[in-house]
């Protein structure tokens, strides 16, 4: 009688497996959908790296403390990925509306990737933008400075980690710019409107390359990628 009672129970036992076996399958062929394709998963790994960077940008902005007045001026993130490390700026777009609309959209365009810091000055700063890497480029127009003295950024003058526009003269803006890489006495006549809160490093060993003529760097410094990301205090 046991015998046959645990036959049973046996029986029923390979039942249930079965049985739950196939109805999963049936699960499973019915519910694809619920399972993330290789392209979903690809795309919600690139938003958890977005979301990881914003984290990012918002603890050196948080870690920031000596310029308060100028991180709320900031709106956009400029990442400048180099061929010796990445370099990233914040907007001072309160400061210098049209410069930093021109930065971006220029950016967006694609106008700066590829392009090289055909200027390095030890002690002073680095200077790139131009497409042709002569130092005489530009986007094909001017614009005029954006030299306000009442400004935060105006007063804090050129000081190491400070984004400001080169150019030839009152209003002639481009699309070069330079990065401090020392403080230094400059006259007020470049429009400020950054400054690096990451890979100062970056800059600083720029700065450090062989030069030839005209302050050239003799191995290519390249801006691989340049790219902007728009921040909301």
């Amino acid at each position: 009688m046991k015998k046959n009672i645990f036959f049973i129970l046996i029986i029923v036992l390979l039942c249930f497996i079965i049985g739950g076996y196939f109805l999963w399958q049936i699960f499973i062929k019915n519910n694809q959908h619920v399972f993330p394709s290789d392209f979903v998963k690809e795309k919600i790994r690139e938003n958890n790296e977005m979301i990881d960077k914003k984290i990012e940008d918002n603890k050196i902005l948080n870690n920031n403390k000596e310029n308060i007045s100028l991180i709320k001026n900031m709106q956009h993130i400029i990442t400048i990925k180099t061929n010796m490390g990445e370099i990233r700026f914040m907007t001072y777009d309160a400061d210098a509306p049209k410069t930093v609309n021109n930065f971006i959209t220029l950016t967006q365009k694609g106008f700066y990737d590829g392009t090289i810091f055909h200027r390095v000055i030890d002690g002073f700063m680095i200077q790139g933008g131009d497409p042709e890497g002569t130092g005489m480029g530009g986007p094909g127009y001017t614009f005029e400075d954006e030299l306000n003295s009442q400004t935060d950024s105006y007063k804090e003058g050129y000081k190491k980690g400070v984004v400001a526009m080169a150019n030839a003269g009152p209003n002639t803006n481009g699309s070069q710019f330079f990065i401090m890489t020392d403080d230094y006495p400059l006259p007020n006549n470049y429009t400020i409107f950054g400054k690096v809160i990451s890979g100062q490093e970056v800059v600083d060993k720029i700065v450090k390359t062989k030069v030839g003529q005209n302050d050239r760097p003799i191995s290519p410094i390249i801006m691989e990628k340049v790219s902007v990301l728009e921040f909301k205090n």
